[in-house]
């Protein structure tokens, strides 16, 4: 059974496996330094759909077949499916996953949301309440800037702190303990608001939370940075991680030469004009799925802390001036 360690941390006794997992992408995705390790580039950004939400959907239902196929696994053999997006509703998700017949959590963590599905998957398996639990998660560049700011074709100008929505999925499923990688731990994030009311600076909006949830992972489990190879944020891009940098200076600890970000890994920020780096579900979803767990399956990544992080915004919220609270979600998973 999971042990609860203590506040919001869970201690996963199965270590359950990630025993499939398969990314898909979009057309800027496909240019960018992480193209190879993506199971499914699309050269289309419509996916041949008639809206930019269709594509979304059909960008996940990528993702979750390729890892069904790649795991040998059937739809029947998934016990729940956890998935999440960005958009109202989470319609992506719930119409990517209508023409299955698996039971269905749908779940908004904005940018955390693949952390907080492959964390309660995880969570599901250690306790016995599913033999295989599939999380999967996604974002779509169109689909978000028509929700969040401006529809596409009205041309806003950016600012140097947006970062530019993934369009992307990624699927992870559990299992119980076998072959690596394993999920030793999960910490549950907490709400945590910087004061910041502009949404084109998210990434300074979630920091605070990434710090909070890394500095509570590691002293509940009694670890320190050095336990890991890596401790993973996503989606803070440039800004973000540089004030996550700071953060940890004021407690003593540098924690630059562990860190890195989805939203600066997933493009070529000199070459790709993606202004401070790459945000979305689907960014860290797919950068996790396609890239980091092939790594501590072969090995060459022992320990990685996956910190997830969510500006948990609305249109309206922003709107009528609200500031915007930041979610981190964070998962251990292990090569043994």
């Amino acid at each position: 059974m999971a042990n609860i360690v203590k506040d919001g941390t869970i201690n996963l006794q199965s270590a359950p496996t990630i025993s499939a997992y398969a990314a898909a992408a979009g057309k800027k995705e496909g240019e960018g330094p992480l193209a190879e390790y993506f199971d499914y580039l699309s050269d289309d950004v419509t996916l041949g759909e008639n809206s930019w939400e269709k594509s979304e959907s059909k960008l996940q239902q990528y993702a979750f077949t390729n890892a069904l196929s790649k795991g040998k696994f059937s739809e029947s053999d998934m016990d729940f499916l956890f998935a999440g997006d960005l958009l109202n509703q989470c319609v992506a998700s719930a119409y990517g996953a209508r023409d299955t017949s698996i039971p269905f959590y749908g779940l908004f963590g904005a940018c955390s949301t693949m952390a907080e599905s492959l964390g309660l998957a995880s969570i599901f398996v250690d306790s016995g309440a599913a033999i295989n639990a599939a999380a999967v998660t996604s974002s779509h560049f169109c689909s978000a800037e028509r929700q969040f700011r401006l529809p596409v074709n009205y041309g806003g100008q950016r600012t140097p702190t947006a970062q530019w929505t993934a369009t992307a999925a990624g699927c992870a499923i559990v299992s119980p303990h076998g072959a690596p990688p394993y999920v030793k731990a999960v910490t549950v994030g907490k709400i945590k608001d910087m004061g910041i009311t502009d949404a084109n600076n998210m990434g300074a909006a979630m920091a605070e939370a990434a710090h909070d949830t890394i500095s509570r992972h590691l002293a509940n489990m009694g670890q320190s940075i050095d336990a890991f190879d890596l401790i993973l944020t996503g989606d803070l891009g440039k800004v973000g991680s540089d004030i996550l940098t700071e953060l940890f200076q004021k407690d003593n600890i540098d924690i630059s030469e562990k860190h890195n970000d989805c939203g600066l890994m997933l493009y070529d920020l000199e070459k790709q004009d993606v202004h401070a780096g790459g945000s979305g579900c689907g960014c860290s979803a797919s950068v996790l799925c396609g890239y980091i767990l092939p790594e501590i399956a072969a090995g060459r990544l022992k320990n990685v802390l996956f910190a997830a992080t969510g500006a948990l915004m609305s249109p309206t919220s922003v709107q009528q001036g609200e500031s915007i609270p930041g979610i981190s979600h964070a998962v251990h998973i292990s090569a043994f």
